[in-house]
């Protein structure tokens, strides 16, 4: 037999292999539904803990209280509401932080332009979003740098393509080469262009919220807004227990407008907050009831998410830490907290203090993704692309993050106990000393029976060794690269993305730079 003939013989044979790869490797831009949980939440607090906990946050609030800087229409409005005013401190009585808060609704849906998308914030729901805040972006090619517009861009297209990730985000990294006041401008309008999932709204000063919420008047109709949350946005709380005046004015356009915001305590433990377990969590409580009761002052029902960001602090270098026990145990206490009070929850991510998509990032970003999904979150930020404690969005990472994101939604499915899944027949086909491989319940379910990464390399040693030895960040940059050559932009009416593109051009030559 000539060689030709037996290199047509092997690709012969290997023809149905070569269509189910090239199955594999086409072209998708499908979105998983956000997940909703058939297994139980982990808990590690008995209700004595929580009752003791709530009580001590009441305490905190009613005798220590938070401050409201900077912020004299906030004072007066807690004044109304039956609170003690003492400069900007602020004494909320026993009873009247949870009184407040109980008009919070316990789920929301967030609309997206695209309805198929559209994500409901609650219940037994989980739903991801990206990396937020990063000013540093990283790849294999050039390494750490200052982030840019192009840089936003290139995420933001990554987010779109992604499966397991049903949420755009906010701040996917921190463009520094766009003025400060305008930035926000145009990472709103690259979430609106080349993505149709939900995203956040800009929270860093409160006339920028309210260009969010134009924006998507634009884009979704102002009647539409009007009735209906388009945003899931991040305010976050000064721990400890101060509210200050741009976060929380942020939070007064949003609320007012009905749309969601996470209220959320920045904390590490040991600088903003105790160093034990139980300390950290009656602290954050008592500012997630004060910051989610003031939300409610603002407009009763307007939509909210019990936040926490909790990580620890190295002790010899400063530095905060991830994936640690402490933080796992504040998170799922947090949780029963959240279910407790009847709101939404947010927590947890690809959380690590690594330097490059390494060893270090993946055990700890796998110990803070289950951590997210067995305490019960409900929007996790940062799901994926985190590195350096935040301070770097890594290309590499988000993709690696973004295919184990796939893990999450298939444990979440718990166990199958149909007839096909508890695969009696199998067994009698196959009898004694059978194989599996070739009986019927095999073949029809192969395709969907495991859940497979999209990036690992499941080659043998000598088909691996031949395509170059590649390690688990090489296959991820090949990875991105082709995400980014077949992107494909989702479809918009031209003269709403027209309007978008003028309001944008409009507000930045309307003000001059400033970068402070």
């Amino acid at each position: 037999m000539s060689e030709a003939a037996v290199k047509a013989g092997r690709r012969g044979r290997g023809g149905g292999g070569a269509a189910r790869r090239a199955e594999r490797t086409a072209v998708s831009i499908e979105t998983a539904k956000y997940i909703s949980r058939n297994i139980p939440n982990y808990e590690v607090l008995d209700d004595a803990a929580l009752d003791l906990i709530e009580i001590n946050a009441e305490t905190i609030l009613a005798e220590i209280g938070v401050n409201f800087v900077d912020n004299p229409e906030a004072l007066e409005r807690w004044k109304a509401a039956g609170a003690e005013i003492d400069g900007e401190r602020v004494r909320i009585p026993r009873g009247l932080a949870r009184k407040l808060c109980s008009t919070a609704p316990a789920t929301y849906t967030q609309h997206a332009r695209n309805p198929e998308r559209s994500v409901v914030v609650g219940g037994k729901n989980l739903v991801l979003a990206p990396v937020y805040g990063p000013p540093f972006v990283r790849d294999a090619e050039g390494g750490r740098r200052y982030a840019t517009m192009a840089d936003f861009e290139k995420f933001v297209k990554l987010g779109y393509m992604s499966k397991w990730l049903h949420h755009s985000g906010g701040t996917v990294c921190e463009p520094t080469d766009v003025a400060v006041n305008k930035r926000h401008l145009d990472m709103l309008l690259t979430h609106m262009i080349y993505s149709d999932k939900p995203f956040m709204g800009s929270v860093t000063e409160p006339s920028r919220a309210q260009d969010s919420i134009e924006m998507c008047e634009i884009l979704f109709g102002k009647d539409f807004v009007r009735d209906n949350t388009v945003m899931t946005s991040l305010i976050n709380i000064n721990s400890p227990l101060t509210f200050d005046s741009i976060m929380m004015g942020a939070l007064e356009v949003f609320a007012k407008n009905n749309q969601a915001s996470i209220i959320s305590p920045f904390i590490v433990g040991g600088a903003m907050a105790p160093v034990t377990i139980a300390g950290t969590l009656t602290q954050v409580y008592a500012e997630v009831l004060a910051g989610i009761a003031y939300a409610q002052i603002i407009r009763p029902g307007a939509p909210v998410v019990f936040g926490t960001f909790v990580t620890s602090i190295d002790m010899n270098s400063g530095a905060p830490t991830f994936g640690t026990p402490e933080a796992s145990h504040i998170t799922y206490g947090a949780g029963q907290l959240a279910r407790r009070l009847g709101v939404p929850y947010r927590s947890a991510g690809s959380f690590c203090g690594s330097k490059l998509p390494d060893a270090q990032a993946a055990y700890e970003t796998a110990n803070s993704l289950q951590m997210g999904l067995l305490s019960g979150v409900n929007f996790m930020l940062h799901a994926c692309g985190w590195l350096e404690g935040g301070l770097v969005a890594s290309f590499e990472k988000f993709v690696m993050d973004a295919d184990q994101l796939g893990t999450l939604h298939q444990f979440a499915k718990g166990v199958d106990l149909s007839e096909n899944g508890q695969a009696m027949d199998a067994i009698e086909e196959v009898g004694p000393g059978g194989h599996y491989l070739g009986c019927a319940h095999t073949q029809a379910n192969f395709k969907s029976a495991f859940w497979r990464s999209d990036v690992f390399d499941y080659k043998p040693f000598e088909t691996w060794d031949e395509e170059g030895a590649r390690d688990t960040q090489m296959l991820a940059t090949a990875r991105v690269a082709r995400m980014l050559d077949t992107y494909q932009q989702p479809p918009l009416d031209p003269e709403i993305e027209a309007r978008l593109r003028a309001y944008v051009a409009d507000k930045k030559a309307s003000m001059p730079d400033s970068f402070t």
